[in-house]
């Protein structure tokens, strides 16, 4: 194994330093004139990278044949997708939330059941995310986030939970050893969307963009990479009421009914006012669909089809999260027969179609689907 250390004066840093998965999301604070040396001729020697060992798997070579000291360049995309791939990033993005004090119970993309925090860090809020969304964006740098919401104190599910040996074991254990009884209280923490304090999301792009809405509005900060601070560049965030993009995976359109194949077809004919379509967009990651929406207007969609009976999408922690954003600028989310925050969860993995955008826009596909 091979590695270059960079000058520790460097600004923007390529690691693969093991201590912690952040310090690779987010550049070092430092002082601005570091930019202009880590982008001029200390760049190529700046750069810090690791060779690693190829298997006989990998490579597609035969064992016998497969020649010693084989190596490839592992960057930072493939770093985090192999950690997103073994549970690394949801495993210390959770550790953050367990331990701010304030969190009584978490639900995870990654969890099989909502976890309990240790009595010792406990809190009181109920705090539901989804660590990675677009993960397979990640292998070829294309835009990935994170979506969170956090909901308020659900006394019949905290009543119970007492200081006890088990908790303080390792989340994997802990779900095994709750009883039926603790099992069922803490589900029962999955609360209608309209019950939600606070959602937002972080955009993973050529810019970290933060979201977030507490009631009061969407606000939107960006990444300074020169200060490592996020600074205020999206104030009350308004979004259009109508737009002319759509975001479906039309790759799916045989598999819709008829009405929904309906409103397609009306979207990619030429109309007013310019006599053009909709222009079609499709990224595959939710987080980055919402924040482009929010900003220029027009519709997503991720419905069921005959292959998925409820959609694609979760509603605890991807769907509800995005639909409180998204009514708080001024837009709205269906079902296509309810509006999404008001639907309760039965189970923390629910699925649930879902069609989210300008009011204009949503309305329209509506009469379509009526």
């Amino acid at each position: 194994m091979f590695e270059a250390i960079p000058p520790s004066s460097s600004q923007i840093t390529f690691s693969i330093s093991r201590s912690s998965i952040i310090s690779h999301l987010f550049p070092i604070k430092n002082r601005s004139h570091h930019i202009r040396q880590s982008f001029g001729w200390r760049f190529a020697s700046g750069i810090r990278c690791k060779a690693v060992e190829i298997t006989a798997a990998e490579s597609g070579i035969k064992e016998e044949k497969r020649k010693k000291g084989r190596y490839a360049l592992e960057n930072l995309t493939t770093w985090l997708l192999k950690q997103e791939q073994a549970g690394n990033i949801d495993a210390e993005l959770s550790g953050f939330i367990r331990s701010s004090g304030h969190t009584a119970i978490i639900a995870s993309e990654e969890e099989d059941v909502p976890v309990a925090v240790e009595e010792t860090y406990s809190g009181s809020y109920i705090v539901v995310f989804d660590p990675i969304d677009g993960s397979a964006n990640i292998d070829i740098a294309l835009t990935t986030g994170s979506v969170f919401g956090i909901y308020g104190p659900d006394e019949q599910c905290l009543v119970n939970i007492d200081d006890d040996s088990t908790l303080s074991s390792q989340r994997s254990s802990l779900t095994r050893q709750l009883d039926e009884a603790r099992q069922r209280c803490i589900i029962n923490a999955c609360q209608p969307g309209r019950d939600l304090l606070a959602a937002g999301y972080c955009l993973y792009s050529s810019s970290v963009v933060f979201t977030i809405s507490i009631g009061k509005g969407v606000f939107a900060f960006t990444l300074d990479p020169t200060f490592g601070e996020f600074v205020l560049t999206h104030e009350d965030i308004k979004i259009p009421k109508t737009g002319k993009i759509y975001s479906f995976n039309e790759g799916n359109y045989d598999l819709w009914d008829g009405k929904l194949q309906s409103y397609l077809d009306y979207l990619r004919q030429p109309g007013p006012p310019n006599g053009k379509p909709y222009s079609g967009r499709y990224i595959g990651c939710l987080v980055g669909e919402i924040h482009r929406m929010l900003l220029y207007g027009g519709i997503y969609g991720n419905p069921k089809n005959k292959n998925s009976k409820n959609g694609n999408l979760r509603l605890l922690y991807e769907c509800a999260p995005m639909s409180y954003l998204v009514e708080q600028a001024g837009g709205k989310a269906t079902n296509g027969h309810q509006r999404i925050l008001d639907i309760k969860p039965e189970q923390i993995h629910q699925r649930t179609p879902i069609f989210i955008g300008s009011p204009d826009e949503v309305d329209k596909l509506q009469q379509y689907l009526a």
